[in-house]
């Protein structure tokens, strides 16, 4: 079962950055974005009503990669699986792409072969992907709905879930059907220009 686990872009003024990374401080600046964008949209707004533990616990992995192309994206998808395997005690991965799949169809290509690659490498069943992108839209919604934001990162990015870990919080709360809705409610009564100012807020400083 996949769920909303975590929450992206002004279609006239996108926030991520587009260069390849460089530096260990470029790396570290991409992360520090996404762990700002982590506590202030997906905690903050509660769209993943299970990622405050597992933020909490610190056992959340980030991995920036510097592939713009697809066979070396894959590559780095399946290193993330792998690390999933050898370590216990990372809960979730999010696999950044700061410099590469900024067209929102290129990315859901990628997507696509993830999730193929999943089923292939023996992984379903086990781990499941979940998608956000700075332009990330929703089927039958306008660029400018707020609903988007729920789905809206500061850098495309892959989210890893160990799909064992998902059911059993599952298990433990109510009515997890309506999250994906309530997110939607959400956004709507915040509006799109408080959701996108929000999410550009976490490109400022640590």
């Amino acid at each position: 079962m996949t769920i909303p686990v975590l929450c992206a872009s002004s279609m006239d003024t996108p926030v991520y950055l587009c260069t390849m990374i460089h530096s260990a401080d470029e790396t570290a600046a991409v992360i520090a974005h996404t762990k700002k964008w982590i506590v202030e949209v997906v905690v903050g707004c509660n769209f993943c009503p299970f990622a405050a533990r597992e933020v909490k616990s610190d056992r959340v992995h980030y991995q920036v990669s510097a592939a713009n192309g697809m066979a070396e994206a894959l590559e780095s998808f399946q290193r993330e699986c792998e690390r999933l395997d050898r370590d216990g005690e990372i809960a979730t991965t999010l696999l950044i792409f700061p410099g590469g799949f900024s067209d929102f169809g290129d990315y859901l290509d990628l997507l696509a072969l993830a999730e193929k690659l999943l089923a292939k490498s023996g992984y379903e069943g086990v781990y499941q992907v979940a998608s956000f992108h700075p332009e990330y839209r929703f089927a039958k919604t306008k660029a400018d709905d707020a609903a988007n934001y729920t789905n809206r990162s500061i850098y495309p990015m892959l989210h890893l879930l160990r799909e064992e870990q998902v059911e059993k919080a599952l298990e433990h709360y109510p009515h997890p059907e309506k999250i994906p809705a309530d997110n939607v409610n959400f956004a709507r009564a915040k509006g799109e220009a408080y959701m996108r100012l929000l999410r550009e807020s976490c490109m400022g400083e640590k």
